[in-house]
């Protein structure tokens, strides 16, 4: 018994960490790696790097974008779920 309660506190750290930190990490990337294979063909989207565009092509592991200065093909990981989130908001 004594052995037991002598790792508590640092069992209990790591149940706190992973609640606090993992898990909710966890979610974000599973929510993202949903809103990447949810996107189509005209959804209007803005990239990590700030780059606001629309939809033109969609491919395994990529997308075509068009801007207005022409058509740009990314990485379907570089679209921000959440900017494109809150630009599609607004409107």
């Amino acid at each position: 018994m004594g052995q037991i309660s002598q790792f508590l506190p640092v069992i209990l750290m790591f149940v706190v960490v992973y609640f606090l930190m993992i898990r909710p990490q966890q979610q974000k990337a599973k929510k993202e790696k949903e809103f990447e294979a949810a996107v189509k063909v005209g959804d209007k989207i803005i990239t990590k790097s700030g780059i606001h565009g629309k939809i033109a092509e969609l491919y395994e592991d990529s997308v075509v974008i068009e801007t207005m200065a022409g058509k740009i093909k990314m990485e379907r990981s570089a679209i921000s779920m959440e900017l494109s989130m809150k630009a599609n908001a607004a409107k």
